[in-house]
């Protein structure tokens, strides 16, 4: 069974509607929100990363939202990816 305080890192890859409908400001919202450190960022094919560091209930939080997002957003994908936490984020970024 996972430790539910244990720090845990979570990829995610959002696939829809996704640029241009301010999904990596609200993302880095909810990521702050949530106590969570990381970055967002666009792809060039048209989808959003996320990566995210913190403890696994934050971050759960943060991964039902991204399968909604913002009000002008449509998400039709989330892959997520849970791995091991780099420990080298200090606060949660967008990046450009």
């Amino acid at each position: 069974m996972m430790d539910p305080t244990a720090i845990q890192q979570l990829r995610a890859i959002v696939h829809g509607r996704v640029q241009g409908v301010s999904f990596r400001y609200y993302t880095q919202q909810q990521a702050l929100r949530h106590g969570l450190v990381g970055h967002v960022r666009n792809l060039p094919d048209g989808t959003v990363e996320v990566v995210a560091e913190g403890e696994p209930t934050a971050l759960q939080a943060l991964l039902v939202w991204l399968h909604r997002g913002p009000r002008m957003a449509r998400v039709d994908e989330v892959q997520e990816l849970w791995g091991e936490p780099t420990g080298r984020y200090r606060r949660f970024a967008v990046k450009l």
